[in-house]
């Protein structure tokens, strides 16, 4: 049997995130939530970043995170999202590429409508710019982020290829998406392919705030699909109800159930086996993207057949190397710190 050509597929908003230091009184004074994501009108995008002190430009998106490590773990992956061609969509893709993931979808160019004029000088939606999103990060560690989805909103089933998404091994799909009917077309259309393929297809529950949104769809896709990550928040937010009984609920729905505990253990589950990892409890230097990169350092363990425990492990010490430093996406060798750790490292192909 022909292996497939993506190891680990990821579908998700392509967001570009602007990242810079806040402290508390910062963030009061411009309204800002702390410690959670909010979207954003464009105009409050431009505010806020007008606001920033020394602002760093990185390709973002919780499973473009994830896709970033996995690459950075020698995986074969791929990534279906929407950038429009300007700037920061250029920059997007070009990062993506860097990095040795495939970008699915080029650059979207201005539209034209009839008249022959750009579509910028017609109505704003016509002409919708690459996403981003402005993420202040405080010295305790928090991120709060606050995001203008722009043309990622338009993310659409037209944008899923076949040959991306039903040459999955392992497709994550970002809970994100379901915001926007377009996106939950898009996000369908790709696991049904994966799945139609043998590959085996999951979903990160992206926030409690989501999944509050979309409890009915997402409760649906726990049952429906092959394995689910969660942090206990969007656990208890799933079932409303606390962590014991959420996870017996998951456990009973799923077919493999992941729960990150931000700096206690992770559980894992399936079927009969419950496995649960200890965490080394860290300062973080900034926490964006330990989630993001724990489902890299897992997905990685998975597509290789590890125990459950040895791929847990694995995704906690990406998640400790992610919140060692600024930004969402690693800066060191993750299979160096498999090796270090003891872990098995497979050989890439």
């Amino acid at each position: 049997m022909t292996a497939p050509r993506f190891q680990v597929v990821g579908i998700g908003n392509a967001i570009v995130d602007v990242i810079a230091p806040a402290d508390d009184a910062f963030l009061d004074r411009m309204g800002i939530a702390k410690g959670i994501m909010q979207l954003i009108e464009r105009d409050r995008a431009e505010a806020l970043y007008a606001a920033m002190e020394a602002p760093r430009q990185v390709p973002g998106g919780s499973v473009a995170n994830t896709m970033a490590g996995c690459g950075n773990l020698g995986l074969r992956t791929a990534f279906i999202g929407r950038v429009r061609d300007d700037a920061l969509g250029r920059f997007y893709a070009g990062a993506m590429a860097e990095e040795g993931t495939v970008f699915a979808n080029p650059p979207v160019p201005a539209a034209m409508p009839a008249d022959g004029n750009p579509a910028g000088a017609g109505p704003a939606d016509r002409d919708l710019p690459t996403s981003r999103s402005m993420i202040f990060f405080s010295p305790d560690g928090e991120r709060s982020m606050n995001t203008y989805l722009g043309i990622s909103a338009e993310l659409g089933p037209e944008d899923v290829r076949a040959d991306v998404a039903g040459a999955a091994a392992i497709l994550l799909l970002e809970g994100y998406l379901y915001d926007r009917p377009a996106g939950k077309a898009a996000f369908e259309t790709a696991a049904r392919l994966t799945r139609r393929s043998g590959g085996m297809a999951g979903i990160a529950l992206s926030d409690p705030f989501c999944v509050d949104r979309h409890r009915a769809d997402f409760r649906r896709l726990v049952r429906e699909l092959d394995y689910v990550i969660g942090n206990q928040h969007e656990w208890e937010s799933l079932y409303e109800c606390g962590l014991a009984e959420a996870l017996r609920r998951a456990a009973q729905d799923c077919g493999l159930v992941v729960c990150t505990r931000s700096g206690d253990e992770v559980i894992l589950i399936r079927g009969e086996e419950r496995v649960v990892v200890p965490v080394r409890r860290l300062t973080p230097v900034d926490a964006t993207g330990a989630g993001d990169l724990f489902a890299a350092g897992f997905l990685y363990g998975l597509i290789h057949g590890m125990p459950l425990e040895t791929a847990g492990r694995m995704g906690c010490l990406a998640a400790a190397e992610v919140i060692s430093h600024v930004g969402a996406r690693p800066e060191g060798d993750l299979r160096q710190l498999f090796r270090e750790a003891g872990l098995p490292v497979a050989e890439t192909v």
